[in-house]
């Protein structure tokens, strides 16, 4: 498998704009220093990372509670990426895991001993390894 996305940049860094677009057409987007540095609109890459990395985490994390027995009405995840800068200049600092479960007949231990796993074991966390990462998990009545 292969997956694919393009990005083009015009101009120079600050005044620059550029675009991002998912291989599969499901997202096309814009993004600029303003987006990435401050405040402004359109994603960044950042944010792209973030979405990669709560969506795998999910599915690793439903998929775990399923194989043993414990199939999740729900796992949502909000994957926070911290910018800033290290002694090589900017850099992804951290990254923040918070999941919400929703699994019926399961306890609190449990969940965070799946959830753990699937932090250490996801693909894309896995492809971000170098990066301290925190979770923190919350489970709903199922």
């Amino acid at each position: 498998m292969a997956r694919t996305a393009n990005a083009r940049w015009n101009g120079d860094l600050k005044s620059g704009n550029g675009t991002i677009k998912l291989g599969s057409g499901a997202f096309e987007g814009s993004y600029s220093f303003a987006s990435r540095f401050e405040d402004g609109t359109g994603t960044n890459p950042e944010e792209m990372i973030g979405g990669a990395h709560a969506a795998c985490f999910s599915m690793a994390l439903a998929n775990a509670l399923a194989q043993a027995g414990h199939t999740p009405t729900s796992v949502a995840t909000t994957a926070t990426v911290h910018l800033g800068k290290d002694a090589t200049g900017f850099a992804v600092v951290g990254i923040d895991l918070a999941t919400r479960g929703t699994v019926p007949g399961i306890d609190l231990a449990t969940f965070t001993r799946f959830a753990e796993d699937a932090k250490n074991g996801c693909i894309i966390s896995k492809a971000l390894k170098a990066v301290p990462m925190t979770l923190a998990v919350e489970l709903a009545a199922g």
